[in-house]
């Protein structure tokens, strides 16, 4: 049997091995797939689950459980030698592994692209992966609790400020989505007001959402700065230090959160640890069979698709365009990657991939959204119904869109849940603490706030301590 290889369980790589099951005939071939999550992530929900919209784990799709007949290995691939069809892998363990193969279907996807910005790596959380959505909820949630026990100052304003770095789809519905939290916090927490909070959004150049034409996307900053958000547009962060965002307009705040969605960057073993034709950028040159290599030169019995490879755009007028990575795509590359694998494996003949855009839809925050599809634009209530209905439809597995659809259900008839669980980051400290507070919380030094009361209208009044009277001297 020919032993194929699948190195990356996103979009792309999930979808092959799924067709593949279900075209391969018995025997025929053995397939593997190495990822070092063990579960495919539905990228577009990460927003809504920062939001508490949906739950984590429903956008987090098990490899195991969906691909039955596919060996799976959880494991991070640290070099591809396709010369000699061997795959150096490291297991969640530590163990390194050498995986042999035929062919190699590189869906290794993006990773989150940084700058050396001061500050940027003790402060910053990107929103790739499920656990950082989940994180960054549990942050702004635990911020907003604490904010509610400050008085009004430069501490309370910091608790209730979130930053955004990065104008596209997911920095834009974040930001959207998160806005939409906080000012659903502000019942429950009579102490803050709608003035009190503080978001920003970053984008480096002089629009958002490049997906978009120019109209929609001005009134996309309209909709949010009415609501309340700052989008401040060709500015870049040039410091974090400290939580402190410095602009290179010169402006400056302090921030409690900041998230970083400022592009994808190619997958760095991918492109600096294997022997396949690379670009500039990084990204596997493919051809537009999703084969590796070029028209004159392909690479034998090797495949790529997905954000990793720099698939030609045959639908664009533009000449040298390339796909752009996105779900809708990365999904449609999956499955074509599939059947010319097999069509080659058989001796047929493969097609090339072509795919005209279904539109585009966000999500701004519930009830809030924006769609486009050529001229065609649609804003608020009705949008934010499309993006949901195409993405409830787009999550893979019936089970996973029926669980993604009652937790909406639910929503609606009874709010977000609010419940923040930071402590799963490091879910020793109670155990070890033996609820000492001293231990679980230490102490500050040289500081003790004035008392609260009077919690009406989003106010807090400072009790100050009664003076001490000094005793007179005979």
């Amino acid at each position: 049997m020919r032993r194929i290889l699948i190195v990356g369980g996103g979009y792309a790589g999930f979808y092959t091995a799924w067709r593949l099951e279900k075209k391969l005939r018995r025997g025929e071939a053995e397939v593997t797939l190495v990822d070092p999550r063990g579960y495919m992530t539905y990228q577009p929900f990460l927003p809504e689950v920062a939001a508490g919209s949906v739950e984590a784990r429903h956008v987090a799709v098990s490899l195991r459980a969906h691909l039955r007949r596919t060996h799976v290995v959880t494991g991070h691939l640290t070099a591809l030698d396709h010369a000699h069809r061997t795959a150096a892998v490291r297991t969640t363990d530590g163990d390194a592994i050498d995986i042999a193969y035929d062919v190699v279907v590189v869906t290794a996807g993006a990773v989150t692209r940084t700058f050396p910005v001061p500050g940027l790596r003790d402060e910053g959380i990107g929103l790739k992966h499920v656990e950082e959505a989940v994180a960054v909820r549990d942050r702004l949630l635990t911020s907003i609790d604490a904010a509610a026990n400050e008085p009004p100052g430069p501490e309370r304003d910091k608790h209730l400020t979130v930053t955004v770095a990065g104008g596209g789809f997911t920095g834009v519905e974040t930001f959207g989505e998160l806005l939409a939290l906080a000012t659903d916090l502000l019942d429950p927490y009579p102490e803050l007001s709608a003035q009190d909070l503080r978001f920003h959004l970053v984008e480096a150049r002089d629009r958002i959402l490049p997906e978009v034409t120019d109209r929609p996307g001005r009134w996309v900053v309209r909709h949010l700065e009415a609501r309340g958000g700052h989008v401040h547009l060709g500015a870049q962060i040039v410091s974090a230090t400290g939580g402190h965002i410095v602009l290179s307009t010169g402006e400056e705040w302090d921030t409690g959160l900041l998230i970083w969605t400022a592009g994808n960057g190619a997958h760095p073993v991918v492109a600096k640890h294997t022997d396949l034709p690379v670009d500039e950028r990084g990204l596997v040159v493919v051809r537009s069979d999703l084969r590796v290599g070029t028209e004159d030169a392909p690479v034998p019995d090797a495949w790529a698709a997905g954000d990793n490879a720099a698939v030609p755009d045959l639908a664009s007028h533009t000449p040298g365009a390339h796909v752009v990575p996105n779900a809708q795509n990365a999904v449609r590359e999956g499955k074509l990657l599939a059947d010319n694998l097999v069509a080659d494996l058989r001796g047929r003949r493969v097609r090339p991939y072509v795919h005209h855009s279904l539109g585009t839809v966000a999500t701004l925050g519930r009830h809030h959204g924006v769609f486009q599809y050529h001229r065609l634009v649609i804003t608020g209530w009705p949008a934010w119904v499309m993006h949901r209905g195409y993405h409830v439809l787009a999550v893979p597995t019936w089970e996973r869109k029926v669980r993604v659809a009652l937790v909406w259900a639910s929503t609606g008839l009874f709010g977000r849940d609010i419940v923040s669980l930071t402590g799963v980051e490091h879910p020793r400290e109670a155990f070890l603490a033996g609820g000492d507070p001293d231990v679980l919380v230490p102490r500050r030094t040289a500081r003790r706030r004035p008392a609260l009361r009077g919690l009406s209208g989003g106010r807090q009044e400072q009790v100050s301590p009664a003076p001490t009277r000094r005793k007179r001297s005979a």
